[in-house]
């Protein structure tokens, strides 16, 4: 039998498998200097301070804040009515549909879009009428109520 022929590219590939184990071998011993087994819980610990930052040490109890539980707001507060909600406002009939019963009004003041039904209607109206309104809280905004043509 003849000698097996030793290439190039096989030299390579246990050079880089030979390689590659020490690596391995270097990483492992490593892992066994600087492990963290043996350490005791206070050395482990971890604390927040006062403005909300990590450290190794407990906080200063005599720097606490004392915060009351009604005042954290968690969520996206309601949006309160205007207060001029409930007197006279002026507007135009940007949009009204006859048939299906509704549409909407763009307030002078506020540049809003109000929502009217009608059964808020004193008199018939169509798109592009100035008209006199009331508002009230509907379950999705503002409904305009008490509709009159001016």
């Amino acid at each position: 039998m003849g000698k097996p022929i030793e290439t190039f590219s096989k030299k390579e590939r246990e050079k880089k498998k030979f390689k590659k184990q020490l690596d391995k071998k270097d990483k492992a011993e490593d892992r066994k200097a600087n492990s963290n087994k043996g350490k005791s819980l206070e050395d482990m610990m971890a604390y927040i301070d006062e403005n909300g930052d990590i450290s190794s040490s407990p906080p200063d109890p005599n720097k606490r804040k004392i915060m009351n539980a009604e005042n954290i707001q968690i969520g996206i507060p309601k949006k309160e009515s205007p207060a001029f909600a409930d007197s006279l406002r002026n507007g135009i009939v940007t949009f009204y549909n006859e048939s299906k019963g509704y549409g909407f009004i763009k307030d002078f003041a506020s540049q809003e879009s109000i929502f009217v039904h009608a059964n808020g209607l004193t008199q018939a109206i169509q798109e592009n009428d100035k008209v006199t309104f009331e508002t009230e809280q509907g379950a999705k905004g503002l409904n305009a109520i008490n509709v009159k043509k001016l």
